[in-house]
């Protein structure tokens, strides 16, 4: 099992900003939007990670995306990077 990913940090890239869970980089002119493994409730970060937490928040929100893409554009332009 993978281990839990609580901070994102690319070479590079310096952070945009740093939400509960999810970490935002700008990649020439566009947001990179990286959802971690970290966990909030209340707005409150708690000390525990959950594993695979940021992959299943990134597939749900391209499963919403491009379902509602098919009537209103939106920002989505990727999910994986290479």
């Amino acid at each position: 099992m993978e281990r839990p990913i609580g901070d994102i940090q690319l070479p590079g890239l310096p952070p945009f900003r740093k939400g509960k869970v999810r970490d935002v980089f700008e990649v020439d002119g566009k947001l990179l939007i990286v959802a971690t493994d970290r966990v909030s409730a209340f707005d409150w970060v708690l000390p525990s990670l959950i594993p695979y937490k940021g992959k299943v928040l990134t597939q749900l929100s391209k499963f919403w995306f491009d379902f509602v893409g098919l009537v209103v554009p939106n920002h989505l332009l990727a999910t994986e990077i290479k």
